[in-house]
C-alpha cells in the first residue's frame, strides 16, 4: 500500500463530504469530479455502475424530494477505505409535503489511487427510516416490528 494513500484518501473524503453537504440540483452534475468513470453505487433501492447512472440518482433525488440535504456526522479513513456517517434531511413532495423527515445512514467508500470513488455503498434501514413513515405500508411495517419483538 502506498504510505501516502491514507492522506490522499483523507483529502478525497473531506472533499466528498463537502460536496455531499452542499449538493444542489446543479452540482449533482459534477459527480465526475468525485467518482471514477466505472464507479459502483449501491443503496437499499438500487445498484448502478458508472458516473452517468450515479449522477441520475443524485439528480432524481431533487425531482422526488423537497430540499434534500446531507449532514456528514463522522468520517473514518483507513488506507483507501472510508466509512462516513450522515443524516439525510428532506420533505416528501406528494406525501406530507413540507413535513421534515430524517434518515440516518452510513456510506462505505473506496477511493482509487487518484482519489476518485470507485465504490459507494450506502447502509440505512429502509423499513425504519422510510417505510414506517408511509401510509398503509407504514402500518404494516410497524405491526411486523411489534410481532417480531414479542
Amino acid at each position: 500500500m502506498n504510505p501516502t494513500h491514507s492522506t490522499d484518501s483523507s483529502a478525497a473524503a473531506a472533499a466528498l463530504a463537502q460536496y455531499f453537504e452542499t449538493l444542489t440540483e446543479q452540482s449533482a452534475r459534477e459527480v465526475a469530479r468525485y467518482y471514477a468513470p466505472d464507479a459502483r453505487f449501491k443503496d437499499p433501492f438500487q445498484a448502478v455502475t458508472g458516473v452517468a447512472a450515479i449522477q441520475h440518482i443524485f439528480e432524481h433525488m431533487f425531482v422526488q424530494l423537497e430540499q434534500p440535504r446531507f449532514v456528514v456526522t463522522q468520517t473514518v479513513v483507513q488506507g483507501e477505505q472510508c466509512f462516513m456517517t450522515w443524516e439525510f434531511h428532506f420533505s416528501f413532495k406528494g406525501f406530507k409535503p413540507g413535513v421534515p423527515q430524517r434518515i440516518l445512514g452510513a456510506s462505505h467508500l473506496v477511493f482509487s489511487d487518484t482519489g476518485l470513488v470507485v465504490l459507494h455503498r450506502d447502509y440505512w434501514d429502509a423499513a425504519e427510516e422510510l417505510y414506517e413513515k408511509l401510509p398503509l405500508i407504514g402500518s404494516l411495517m410497524r405491526w411486523l416490528k411489534r410481532q417480531v419483538n414479542k
